[in-house]
């Protein structure tokens, strides 16, 4: 017995002709919709896109087309790197004031030290570029593109821990089950790459001296959209993706012809019973296809100069490093990907932070500094936007113990720094400011709806009119609460 015509059959007349009004007026749209989009007699490039935006997108003339999303998994240490306070040194292993901590929450791992000493950053800060920004001697090389870039010190979330604080972080949610960020784009915009996914994963290896928190694949999925927007993860060792490759015997002209007879059986699986996820299960293997030509083809970088790869630092040639994934990322961008978003993990110092933490600066800086320096160069940055971000910052006292070359750092989710470089963005500015603890916001604070929102507009969409219908409510990125585009940093 068919569950669905069984249902159909025990419908009222009434609820047959409501559910028949319904469904009549959905074909009349997607027939307005179809007939909207329809080419015209010379064709329209739209029709052949294999990642079509949405009608209407973008909302208005967008400054970036595309994003480079680089997730450091742990939460850095702002104290540590951008946000420079002198005066903690005559605070040295005293208690942390009560009225800088306000009953805060903290976590479990400290709140049952007897002590929370103050431990100032042992790094030395400088002023770099025309606009004077202070960065940690950990990163000499993203100082040297200080103008290029926007700093956000004054960067806040809801969540404690790492997991929830991911999910928020890429999802706008602490709740699993919503859409990534590259999923919403992918939905919204699509892509102008008919030969690769519309969103990219990449997660480049990390020091073994360092400790790493698991990373969860909701931080790229497609949540309640349609699955077909799920980032594409890249494997950072051997094949990019598994099985890509035909099979010993069978060529291209057999697998085309296997897939075109599974693409009329899904086609006709569809008709039946309507599921849109046979839909994305022609289109999937449609891609997977089509990337058997062009992803060889990306990964081989045998073509790019000795100039080029020298921007990016002495880990580029080694497949799976951090400075390896950001030269793909410029390459996938340049053929025009959607999103492309690397994780690199090992940011969770809460011992050791000063040997730790120094080896992540240099696996990821000097890279960093080549994506910009490599983009600006070819004339991407300019629509292109670039952002490094944790998931939260780090707290001034220290966890563990203290002495003057060693010191741990805690979670903290009241101030972190984020920068942002590229389409939309004024470089060589610094926004907002915290207090002398680097534990409160004293001006301009941002939430992450604000910073997502602040991303959608620089790819030309409004986030209040960025939503789909999931469980009954009209889903955003950003949230019901109420979030802003922090103009501020913007060109």
């Amino acid at each position: 017995m068919n569950p669905a015509f069984e249902f159909l059959r025990q419908q009222t007349r009434r609820q047959f002709f409501n559910g028949a009004g319904l469904a009549l007026g959905g074909v009349a749209l997607g027939l307005l919709g179809r007939r909207a989009n329809a080419a015209p007699p010379g064709g329209n490039p739209l029709d052949a896109r294999v990642h079509p935006p949405l009608a209407g997108y973008p909302h208005f003339a967008p400054k970036a087309k595309r994003i480079i999303y680089l997730h450091m998994n742990g939460g850095p240490s702002q104290l540590d790197t951008f946000d420079y306070k002198p005066a903690l040194e005559k605070h040295y292993d005293q208690e942390l004031p009560d009225s800088i901590r306000q009953g805060q929450r903290i976590t479990t791992m400290t709140s049952g030290q007897s002590r929370f000493p103050v431990a100032p950053s042992m790094f030395k800060f400088a002023q770099h570029g025309r606009s004077g920004a202070w960065v940690s001697e950990l990163l000499p090389w993203t100082a040297k593109v200080v103008d290029d870039i926007a700093i956000v010190r004054s960067v806040h979330t809801n969540a404690i821990n790492h997991d929830p604080a991911c999910t928020f972080l890429m999802t706008g949610s602490e709740i699993p089950g919503r859409p990534s960020l590259g999923s919403w784009l992918s939905y919204g915009l699509g892509s102008e790459n008919n030969d690769l996914p519309a969103f990219v994963v990449l997660t480049p290896r990390f020091s073994p001296k360092v400790a790493a928190q698991a990373l969860f694949t909701r931080m790229w999925s497609s949540g309640f959209l349609p699955t077909r927007h799920t980032g594409v993860a890249l494997r950072a060792q051997g094949d990019p993706v598994l099985f890509l490759d035909n099979p010993a015997g069978v060529d291209a002209g057999t697998r085309r012809a296997m897939l075109d007879a599974l693409a009329g059986l899904n086609q006709r699986n569809h008709q039946r019973h309507g599921d849109p996820e046979t839909l994305t299960r022609i289109a999937q293997y449609e891609m997977a296809f089509r990337m058997q030509a062009s992803v060889p083809e990306l990964t081989d970088i045998s073509g790019e100069t000795e100039e080029t790869l020298d921007l990016y630092g002495p880990g580029v040639k080694e497949p799976g490093t951090f400075a390896a994934s950001c030269l793909l990322a410029r390459r996938l961008v340049e053929r025009n990907v959607r999103v492309v978003q690397i994780n690199h993990r090992g940011w969770d110092q809460h011992g050791t932070l000063p040997e730790h933490l120094r080896i992540q600066c240099l696996d990821t800086d000097h890279a960093c500094y080549g994506l910009i320096a490599d983009l600006k160069r070819r004339g991407l940055l300019d629509d292109t936007l670039v952002i490094w971000a944790g998931e939260f910052g780090r707290t001034v006292y220290s966890q563990g113990t203290l002495t003057r070359t060693n010191y741990g750092r805690d979670h903290h989710p009241r101030c972190f720094t984020v920068w942002l470089a590229g389409g939309g963005v004024r470089g060589g500015l610094v926004y907002g400011e915290t207090d002398d603890f680097s534990y409160n916001i004293t001006r301009d604070p941002v939430n992450l709806h604000d910073l997502n929102a602040t991303i959608l507009h620089c790819l030309g969409i409004d986030h209040l009119k960025f939503s789909y219908r999931s469980q009954g409510l009209d889903m955003r990125l950003t949230g019901v609460e109420p979030a802003k585009v922090v103009t501020g940093i913007l060109a």
